[in-house]
């Protein structure tokens, strides 16, 4: 309970104090003549200015508040080597047990630092806000964390914390602790598909003095290199950029001899993404015909695409007596095209096209037969062909019958089914990653408009995605040694870009076509896939097969765990887990691998992992409190906790204080005016009656 007095004046301010000086005049006077009475005629004098003044008693009812203690836990990843876990468990209850004798004071433990595969580093004094937002600062009595020291969200200055109270640090871990690490001095995060990139990295030692260390670089989990390099000295490595979308790229140190703190910051991730320069296509038509236009139209909307198209207006057989000069058609340039282009060249080691699609193309004598022997090893040596094939191809000049059937996958019977049909997904063409989920397929007969022409073939030795009439091959595909082949057996492709009852999705079919061809590794049938959701991981198998295996899980940390898939789609087949730890996740089924990073390509947790108190000691020393190792060598010391009414410095050298505030809530509040009612009267009356008494004798 506290007891005080106020005033509320009657009269304005100016008069009261009129009033009171003249009350201090007329009481000089008084003793100045040696009135008689003077000094009962003072205290009159005084109670009737005091009664303007209108003082009251005021009591106020308080309630002390408790004084409140933070105790931050550090949870991250890196609390987890060694014997931090142990350290950490036995502080916080040590610390707690002592901390709850200590009368008035609130204890509140709040554990951070978790990795939530969004935050970069560890992040306490983030946790100590959310933790004290409703606390009032005069009620912050201290805080104390249980770390190891490697904090990421220290603040600048102690004004920043927001309250005035002593911060300490208990550190985990050892002070001889030996570590290994590659740090990333410069990596890009782009690169032209068939062009190399450069990574600059360092190997550091901590604790240790090796002058050497054995480095191994991979891309996509195969090995470019391995070799010496010097410790402590900037290194370059040149990567190839062999695809199109994430190249991840690994280096990695082997473990310091003796041992290390972990080995898990002994290699760093870049994710270098594969961007395609211009794909190249050649587009030779065979003759004039509707569907030439749709793949002119098709190929020159996409800006990723050069294309070269030749249509062959006049074969060299015709002769109709016209002078050469006369003729202003362009001399289909064979050699250029056929030799010079299809040949591997340095340093991209690879032919000038991409792609090359023969329209409706039979032997008219334009290309002879070694030409097609060139074509045949373009696609062995990675090159990609697609023949669009119409009544050409069951002709006695198909282009079957050239070297080219060696990598066709279909032989022409020689005849052409001419009916109406509904071209239809084959059941591996419902899996194909080209036609899986095409517009239109999902109902019978498929939303889209009818064709009415497909070359008959036999000895099918690709895969047939599409049918035609009679369950007849209409779209096959086929891998030839480093190349792909597709055969489209039908030239009326165009009547889905005309809208011919509706059309069809043949920009979408095409595009994924040319984009299969030219081996995008999102269109592959076989291939094992980590993608990252927010906070979950999926992990996504695509096959023809009609089963899949199971998968093992690899985490950042090493631990493993194995995943049974289950079927989404046709031919797709995941599973869904939580990405709880930032790094490279990686995921092999025995025979697929798949690697894939997850937050930041070198977490901050991870960097250095040593324990130190320098980090955490200058924001301790600015508040008084002290930043020391919980092991110092003789074994775990828990520091004794003293409460400290006020002082600059909080630490000792076996104990930490907290700062005990003196916070109070009014429950109630009492007001006694003085004047007021019969006390007031009597005071008043009595000093008058004792001048008149005085007056009297």
């Amino acid at each position: 309970m506290n007891l005080g007095i106020a005033f509320a004046p009657l009269v304005q301010a100016q008069i009261l104090w009129a009033a009171i000086a003249a009350a201090a005049i007329l009481a000089l006077l008084l003793f100045v003549s040696r009135s008689r009475g003077a000094v009962i005629r003072t205290v009159a004098l005084a109670l009737i200015a005091l009664a303007l003044s209108n003082p009251s008693l005021t009591r106020e009812d308080r309630q002390p508040l408790s004084s409140v203690v933070v105790v931050v836990v550090d949870k991250s990843p890196s609390q987890k080597f060694g014997d931090r876990t142990r350290q950490t468990e036995a502080a916080r209850a040590a610390l707690v047990e002592r901390l709850h004798r200590i009368p008035g004071l609130e204890v509140r433990v709040v554990e951070a630092g978790q990795s939530d595969g969004e935050t970069d580093g560890t992040r306490l004094f983030s946790a100590l806000g959310s933790t004290l937002a409703d606390v009032p600062p005069d009620r912050v009595a201290g805080v104390i964390m249980i770390t190891d020291g490697r904090v990421h969200d220290v603040p600048a200055n102690a004004g920043a914390l927001g309250f005035a109270a002593p911060i300490h640090a208990l550190i985990t871990g050892h002070k001889d602790e030996r570590d290994r690490r590659i740090a990333l001095l410069a990596a890009p995060r782009f690169g032209i598909v068939g062009q190399s990139q450069t990574i600059s990295y360092r190997v550091e030692d901590h604790g240790a003095h090796e002058t050497a260390a054995a480095v191994t670089v991979r891309r996509d989990g195969e090995v470019l290199e391995s070799e010496s390099v010097p410790v402590g000295v900037p290194q370059n490595v040149e990567v190839p950029i062999t695809h199109g979308g994430a190249n991840i790229v690994e280096i990695e140190a082997a473990p310091l001899p003796g041992g290390e703190l972990t080995p898990v910051n002994n290699r760093a991730v870049v994710s270098i993404d594969g961007v395609r320069d211009k794909l190249r296509v050649l587009l030779v038509s065979g003759e004039p015909n509707p569907g030439e236009r749709t793949w002119r139209n098709i190929l020159k909307s996409d800006p990723s695409v050069d294309l070269v198209h030749f249509t062959i207006l006049r074969p060299p057989e015709k002769q109709d007596g016209t002078p050469i000069n006369e003729l202003s058609l362009i001399a289909f340039p064979t050699r250029e095209l056929f030799v010079n282009k299809i040949v591997k060249e340095p340093p991209e080691n690879k032919a000038f096209f991409d792609l090359i699609i023969f329209d409706r193309y039979a032997r008219l004598g334009v290309l002879p037969f070694p030409y097609f022997e060139n074509i045949a090893r373009y696609v062995r040596e990675g090159g990609a062909v697609l023949v669009d094939a119409g009544p050409d191809y069951a002709s006695p000049t198909s282009i079957w019958h050239t070297p080219l059937d060696s990598v066709l996958p279909a032989a022409p019977s020689g005849d052409v089914t001419e009916e109406p049909f509904h071209p239809r997904l084959t059941e591996l063409g419902k899996r194909h990653p080209v036609t899986r989920g095409l517009e239109g397929s999902d109902s019978d007969p498929p939303h889209w408009s009818q064709w009415f022409r497909v070359v008959d073939t036999r000895d099918v030795s690709g895969t047939t995605i599409m049918q035609g009439a009679e369950h007849k091959p209409l779209l096959v595909l086929a891998h030839e040694g480093e190349g792909r082949v597709a055969l489209l057996l039908s030239d009326q492709m165009w009547l889905w870009a005309r809208g011919f009852q509706g059309g069809g999705p043949q920009l979408d079919l095409l595009r994924r076509l040319s984009h299969w061809l030219m081996q995008e590794p999102d269109l592959e049938e076989e291939a094992l896939r980590l993608i990252v959701h927010g906070h979950n991981l999926v992990v996504q198998r695509q096959t023809m097969a009609d089963s899949v295996g199971e998968v093992t899980l690899t985490s950042p940390s090493g631990s493993n765990r194995v995943l049974k898939l289950d079927q989404t789609k046709p031919g797709l087949w995941q599973s869904t887990v939580t990405a709880d730890e930032l790094g490279l996740w990686h995921a092999t089924d025995g025979k697929l691998n798949a690697l894939v990073n997850v937050g930041p390509a070198n977490p901050r947790e991870f960097a250095e992992v040593t324990s130190t108190t320098q980090v955490l000691a200058p924001i301790a020393q600015a508040t008084g409190g002290s930043s020391r190792r919980l092991d110092d060598g003789s074994g775990l010391e828990v520091p004794r906790v003293v409460a400290v009414r006020s002082g600059d410095t909080y630490a000792g050298d076996n104990w930490i204080g907290l700062k005990m505030t003196d916070a109070s809530i009014v429950r109630g509040i009492g007001v006694l005016p003085v004047f007021a009612g019969l006390l007031g009267l009597l005071l008043l009356l009595g000093s008058l009656a004792g001048t008149w008494a005085r007056e009297g004798r």
